[in-house]
């Protein structure tokens, strides 16, 4: 599942294109997402308006249009939101289709179709978007992101610190990649319970957060198995990884073979003698 590097990897993509452009047609491929596409509202608030600019709130891209509405995206597990020329011929997977006024394509292209997309309407968008904020976690990259907020998030917690990070309603868009990853730079076993780590840990575990997502949006996000950033190109991340998909691997640091196991049903890895469980 593409998590906040390559979602900031896309928005970031888009950004060099599509503000200032107007959106002229709109193709849908009539199969349900995750949520049933939104084509009325499609048509009525975001068709032959202009693109104003595009921002990210956790794993979701947010299309700001002039009207005031917004054209909110989240790529699922498999989607990929892609700029083509209008010329390109349509993909199997492409379910929405925006041409704007040059004659370039917006595509989301989502093989397993757990992406969603939603439209807020003018008249009621400052009032959807501070709700749909509310129910999302504090952005590992924004000022509330300090070790101070997580050690007052985890106080009392038993359940691992990596599922901490991986809940969305308390921080949000690191996924299982980079939470392995975090850990592992942190010296912090991944099932230690939350609400033991002490402040230096959390000083820790944000310091390396803010460093590893920064590296992977640098590198343009993990291409583990089809992502592929809006210019189709994929990421190189991967090439960094030091725990996640490692397994039996030596521990870059002290040569450990490294150790994959399940936790709350996801893959994690981690070395047993950097990381020591608790």
């Amino acid at each position: 599942m593409p998590e906040l590097p390559e979602v900031e990897v896309t928005r970031r993509g888009l950004m060099d294109h599509l503000p200032g452009r107007t959106v002229v047609a709109i193709t849908v491929s009539g199969h349900r997402l995750r949520t049933p596409m939104p084509s009325r509202s499609l048509h009525e608030h975001i068709l032959a308006r202009r693109i104003l600019t595009l921002d990210r709130r956790a794993k979701y891209l947010l299309v700001r249009m002039d009207s005031g509405a917004v054209l909110v995206i989240h790529l699922g597990m498999t989607g990929k939101l892609g700029l083509l020329d209008g010329g390109e011929p349509r993909h199997r997977h492409d379910h929405l289709i925006l041409t704007l006024d040059n004659g370039h394509q917006v595509r989301l292209n989502d093989s397993r179709r757990f992406g969603a997309v939603m439209v807020w309407p003018a008249a009621t968008a400052e009032n959807a978007e501070s709700a749909f904020s509310a129910g999302e976690g504090i952005e590992p990259l924004g000022s509330e992101f300090t070790a101070a907020h997580l050690h007052r998030l985890a106080d009392r917690k038993t359940a691992p610190v990596k599922s901490l990070l991986m809940n969305g309603r308390l921080i949000a868009g690191i996924g299982n990649i980079y939470a392995n990853e975090i850990l592992f730079a942190s010296r912090i076993h991944p099932a230690t319970p939350a609400g033991r780590l002490t402040m230096a840990d959390w000083r820790r575990v944000v310091a390396e957060s803010q460093r590893i997502l920064q590296l992977a949006i640098a590198t343009g996000g993990s291409t583990i198995a089809d992502f592929l950033g809006a210019t189709g190109h994929p990421g190189y991340f991967q090439l960094h990884f030091q725990a996640y998909g490692r397994r039996h691997l030596p521990c870059p640091r002290c040569g450990q073979p490294i150790v994959k196991t399940s936790l709350t049903g996801r893959a994690t890895y981690f070395c047993p003698a950097c990381q020591p469980p608790p």
